[in-house]
């Protein structure tokens, strides 16, 4: 008895192996890329985030009419703040006040002005 590889059934020709072997590999490469970007969400910790949100959303007793708008809400307050986003906000409010403090001094200018500036019915009578 000769221990030689099984021969393929006589009803698919080398042809289909070559096939099916081409198949296969395309399936072995889409789950390898499909394990390294679970490895990657695992790593970067996506899939334990969404995790407690989705678990946050299940163990809810009130349901929210949308679940995307809970997800939503409460991805925006899991995320931790951007330390540029806090340097913008605190250009905004100094931005804020240095506005305001520029209206007040332009109204104690326009009314400087009003008193050395002759009243409009005097300018047309001229």
């Amino acid at each position: 008895m000769c221990s030689t590889a099984p021969s393929p059934p006589a009803t698919v020709s080398g042809a289909s192996y070559a096939a099916a072997a081409v198949t296969m590999a395309h399936y072995k490469a889409a789950d390898s890329k499909r394990e390294q970007f679970r490895r990657y969400l695992e790593k970067s910790g996506v899939l334990d985030t969404l995790t407690k949100v989705l678990v946050a959303l299940y163990e809810e007793p009130e349901k929210p009419n949308s679940a995307l708008d809970f997800l939503k809400h409460h991805l925006g307050a899991a995320t931790p703040e951007n330390p540029e986003i806090e340097l913008l906000r605190l250009e905004l409010a100094e931005m804020k006040e240095k506005y305001e403090a520029i209206v007040e001094e332009n109204k104690k200018l326009k009314a400087k002005l009003a008193q050395y500036e002759p009243p409009q019915e005097e300018k047309r009578a001229e």
